[in-house]
């Protein structure tokens, strides 16, 4: 079988935006031996992508009919609309699958949902939860969601992305939703990480030791934040394994302890508020779970 016949056999995939992201996705599909379309509002970045195998494309909708998938990957919906609501690219979705996975809201994904079943078009929408370097990992998670049918149609066509896929249901709007809920965690927890850090600088402290000792306590902390999950998912608030009578008197102590080394205290003050707030609403002799009352 020559090269040329090879490849005009070979899967087809469109990509469409070469960010870091987005060239790694491009990258991972051609070392596949997928016949890859990209297109880039840039062009430099296609021309880049090309040099590795890449065929590109004219314009958003030439990119949209080259292939019977579409993976766009932008910065954000605002960008994937600018991109993609078009009269031109309208006329090319009929029996199209389009993949997103920019960043957006639950509305967003909605939206993108109700605009591609006007055109006959099917939809996934997605959120990646790693860098760029971590795809097509065992544990590369990615979360997905819309109608399980499309799901499983292009379950292998995803797998190449990595070994971590999430399907949360047919509710379109569950990874945007799940991954805004990741991003709360993830920002919470650096904040927190950068109040230590100021306690260590205060102390001329090793910042090294710190951020191993972080690392490991992270796993058994994760196992933690799942059984506080559990409790609030079961409305089961007796005290099982943190009562929030001792995270009171902890959050306390750190706010003195920063008032009292001149360090920024914002934060802890914050969460402060919030357990004195638990506690004066009767949840003191709670699990930690039941603040869950008070920002609810």
């Amino acid at each position: 079988m020559t090269i040329k016949k090879m490849k005009t056999q070979a899967k087809r995939i469109t990509v469409i935006g070469l960010g870091n992201m987005g060239a790694a996705i491009a990258r991972l599909y051609l070392n596949k031996g997928y016949r890859v379309t990209v297109w880039n509002r840039s062009a430099e970045k296609a021309v880049a992508m090309q040099a590795e195998g890449a065929e590109i494309a004219g314009s958003p909708e030439a990119a949209v009919a080259a292939s019977p998938v579409t993976i766009i990957c932008v910065h954000n919906y605002s960008a994937s609309n600018d991109a993609l609501r078009h009269t031109a690219v309208e006329a090319v979705l009929n029996g199209k699958t389009l993949i997103q996975l920019s960043t957006g809201s639950p509305q967003d994904a909605r939206d993108a949902e109700n605009w591609l079943a006007r055109f006959g078009a099917a939809y996934l929408d997605g959120a990646i939860q790693v860098a760029p370097e971590q795809m097509a990992q065992p544990d590369t998670t990615i979360l997905l969601s819309g109608r399980e049918e499309t799901f499983q149609a292009q379950a292998e066509l995803l797998a190449v992305l990595g070994g971590g896929n999430t399907y949360l249901g047919n509710n379109i709007g569950a990874a945007a939703a799940m991954d805004l809920a990741t991003l709360s965690y993830v920002y919470g927890a650096y904040l927190g990480f950068l109040q230590g850090v100021l306690f260590v600088d205060s102390e001329q402290l090793d910042l090294d030791v710190y951020g191993k000792t972080v690392a490991r306590m992270s796993a058994s902390f994760g196992q933690f934040l799942q059984h506080q999950g559990k409790a609030i998912a079961r409305q089961q608030f007796e005290v099982t394994q943190s009562p929030m009578s001792i995270s009171l008197e902890a959050i306390d102590r750190i706010v003195d302890a920063a008032k009292t080394a001149g360090l920024h205290a914002a934060l802890p003050e914050l969460i402060a508020g919030l357990l004195h707030k638990a506690t004066a609403a009767g949840y003191g002799n709670e699990e930690l779970a039941a603040l869950i009352k008070v920002l609810r």
